[in-house]
């Protein structure tokens, strides 16, 4: 994955609460390839007709935010059932970074695994951040060392798990952060064969 350090980029208003992961990838997507990219059937129920025109009063299809790295929505985003397409959905369209005041667990730690950002924000800031952007501002910075949002003259912070936050800062999945740790762990691995020898296997004798 690639680091997470500070995004400047188009964001999107999607004033909606409880977004489910069906809605974020219907089910009946799945059954296509990822190799193909999941990121045309985004939000498809969403965005689309049943005769798959654009509807003009989605957010996403407006003109203006095409592009959109950045998601501004509200509470108990990606709620529902654990399927990680709902977040490749998201990173194949290009979608970065989710600001929300909470997020479903699962989608929360499932992001995180493939390099998208789930910042936390108040319910008050997550309003705040969401009338700036309906008021025309386009672009937002988040700035994940700083643990800050600006949209405009609007600057708020955001919360995430520090691990997350050390993850995503150094672009590692759950094997680089272990081997992060491969001084500690030699360490007591030398400690612990000195204590109780009786403990590290024998190797066997040779030919």
């Amino acid at each position: 994955m690639q680091p997470f350090t500070t995004l400047t980029a188009t964001a999107c208003p999607l004033p909606l609460s409880s977004v489910d992961t069906d809605q974020l990838i219907p089910a009946r997507f799945m059954k296509r390839s990822r190799a193909d990219g999941y990121g045309d059937y985004l939000l498809h129920d969403l965005r689309f007709d049943t005769q798959g025109h654009a509807l003009a009063d989605c957010p996403l299809n407006s003109p203006d935010r095409t592009g959109a790295r950045i998601l501004v929505t509200r509470r108990n985003f990606g709620s529902g059932s654990s399927r990680e397409a709902a977040v490749y959905a998201l990173v194949d369209y290009g979608i970065a970074c989710v600001i929300a005041p909470s997020f479903g667990d699962i989608f929360a730690s499932n992001s995180v695994n493939n390099g998208l950002l789930p910042a936390t924000v108040s319910e008050e800031d997550g309003e705040a951040l969401l009338r700036a952007l309906q008021d025309g501002t386009l672009a937002a910075t988040v700035d994940l060392q700083a643990t800050r949002i600006r949209i405009g003259g609007l600057s708020v912070s955001f919360r995430i798990d520090p691990v997350w936050r050390t993850k995503l800062l150094n672009g590692w999945d759950d094997i680089d952060l272990t081997k992060s740790h491969a001084a500690e762990i030699a360490s007591f691995q030398e400690r612990d064969a000195a204590a109780r020898p009786w403990l590290v296997p024998r190797q066997p004798d040779a030919p």
